[in-house]
């Protein structure tokens, strides 16, 4: 079943200004439309929708995006490359990963020590005026 921009829209929770622009971007080639012109989004348009959003959630940038979606409509020959790009993505997301880790594990320091402070109703006096940098 064919879909209108604006049941694209309501479906994956983007707005029609978004997928227009990803179409403009050159992220959505493959969306047909009918002899009077208007977009027509089909079930593997909204699987593409998907990846192109998971994709620009890990940071990738639009250019990017397009990049692998050129790649896919090229075929098999740019299979390495596509993989190569996910490979380097990955990694990506695992340093910041990590480093979220690290600002969750000062967050998760700072709670306990004010969570210390609220029950003695009182902090001690640093020359600074703020809690210690570590606390352990």
């Amino acid at each position: 079943m064919k879909c209108s921009i604006s049941e694209a829209a309501k479906r994956t929770g983007l707005s029609a200004h978004t997928i227009r622009y990803y179409e403009k971007e050159g992220l959505l080639p493959f969306v047909e439309r009918n002899p009077n012109g208007i977009r027509e989004f089909s079930e593997s348009d909204f699987e593409w929708l998907a990846v192109i959003e998971c994709l620009k959630g890990t940071g990738m940038s639009i250019k990017e995006i397009g990049e692998f979606i050129g790649w896919c409509m090229e075929g098999d020959a740019t299979l390495q490359q596509r993989l190569d790009m996910f490979l380097v993505q990955k990694q990506k997301l695992q340093e910041k990963m990590a480093e979220l880790n690290r600002f969750m594990e000062k967050i998760d320091r700072k709670i306990h020590y004010y969570e210390i402070a609220v029950e003695a109703g009182t902090e001690p006096i640093h020359e600074n005026g703020c809690e210690p940098v570590a606390i352990e």
